[in-house]
């Protein structure tokens, strides 16, 4: 399924650059252990069972300037899943102190957020606090990837009871428009319906077994590369989760 997913890639032009190999080790979901910003990689705090995987990039880190290649504080915790530049925006899903202390899957804190903040001044961060259930996933949202995505110029993939929130749904309902929102249902989020991957504004790889969005990606104009990923997914991972964009054109 990656290596389909590849093909895709390649057919649109994209250099794909894949971890070295660390054996019996799951190295698919390069998304959480590092992300890219302007032209900054920012290499986060992650869970310690998971460390051993950046060791499969460090060959990429090698062939960046020292000062483009930055690591947050100790107490700042944040995963590429839960960070979307997204014009002058970067939208970021974020855990309060009670949840994040409480929650295993709770990924990000208010620390890592404000790390962003003083990061990238010139940007607009806009955070929103996601629901947690270690014991419930339809009742998670992982990352922020796992109940929004924005697609194209001006739309957006949203699963709203993902936000703890209400006046955050309203925030980007209003930002988009109502017109531009794709809505997926709890099961659709659970599937991870939003954790697509845009190669370009025009172009989304989805997986084939997302019927229902992929014929409304089509009806709005997008033309959808579809590929099996249902084995990657039953690793609690998508599309979106398997890629860590390093340069943006």
């Amino acid at each position: 399924e990656i290596g389909g997913f590849i093909k895709i890639l390649e057919k649109y032009g994209v250099e794909v650059l894949r971890p070295e190999l660390i054996t019996d080790h799951n190295q698919i979901f390069t998304r959480d252990i590092g992300f890219v910003i302007d032209d900054f990689f920012i290499k986060p705090n992650i869970l310690e069972k998971r460390k051993r995987e950046i060791d499969g990039i460090r060959y990429i880190h090698a062939q960046l300037p020292k000062e483009q290649l930055l690591v947050p504080p100790p107490e700042a915790r944040i995963e590429g899943g839960d960070v979307m530049p997204w014009n002058d925006h970067i939208f970021i899903g974020y855990s309060g102190e009670e949840d994040f202390n409480k929650y295993v899957v709770s990924r990000t804190n208010e620390a890592g957020v404000d790390f962003i903040k003083n990061l990238f001044p010139y940007r607009l961060v806009k955070s929103f606090e996601l629901k947690k259930s270690d014991e419930d996933p339809r009742e998670n949202a992982l990352h922020l990837d796992c109940c929004f995505q924005p697609i194209g110029d001006d739309q957006a993939i949203i699963y709203k009871d993902g936000f703890k929130n209400l006046e955050d749904v309203d925030f980007l309902i209003e930002y988009f428009g109502p017109d531009k929102i794709v809505e997926v249902d709890k099961e659709e989020m659970y599937q991870m319906y939003s954790n697509i991957f845009s190669i370009n504004p025009e172009v989304i790889v989805s997986a084939k077994s997302f019927e229902r969005l992929n014929q409304e990606l089509e009806k709005r104009g997008f033309k959808v590369e579809k590929v099996d990923y249902d084995e990657v997914a039953k690793l609690e991972g998508l599309l979106r989760c398997s890629t860590l964009p390093i340069l943006r054109v």
